[in-house]
């Protein structure tokens, strides 16, 4: 789940590779809702095993009321930290001073340093963007 400021507007969806797609919605690269309303903090997701199960949740959790889909964050990122940098392996104490997670990823694509997320992302997540036929699936 994404969304554009702590209690702000929510965008729920699916995606086969949740970094790229975060980076897309960042980046004002996905013509639509999420980037005119500037919905660009990733604030939620969860991993599943098969994209039919991913979506049968999106479905869902697109069915819910809001108080619900808050009541989610909540639990799980009470700070409402955007979980990009996580995703990135990029813990924000540990980035170059000043330096945005894109900025340090970059740095470290170029001097050759692992850009490899902490956490394997090979496994379906659901609710993030967009479907994909792939059997593999990322939400947020």
């Amino acid at each position: 789940m994404l969304a554009s400021k702590r209690n702000g507007t929510l965008y729920t969806g699916v995606t086969s590779d949740l970094i790229r797609r975060i980076w897309e919605h960042k980046n004002d690269l996905v013509v639509g809702f999420s980037k005119r309303y500037g919905i660009h903090m990733l604030v939620w997701y969860e991993q599943h095993e098969t994209m039919d199960s991913a979506i049968a949740r999106e479905k869902a959790i697109k069915e819910w009321k809001r108080k619900w889909k808050l009541e989610l964050i909540e639990k799980e990122n009470p700070e409402w930290k955007d979980l990009y940098d996580d995703l990135l392996g990029l813990d924000a104490g540990l980035r170059t001073s000043g330096m945005t997670a894109e900025e340090e990823l970059a740095n470290r694509r170029h001097s050759g340093k692992s850009v490899e997320p902490e956490s394997s992302l090979s496994a379906s997540l659901d609710s993030g963007f967009h479907r994909s036929d792939d059997s593999k699936l990322v939400r947020s």
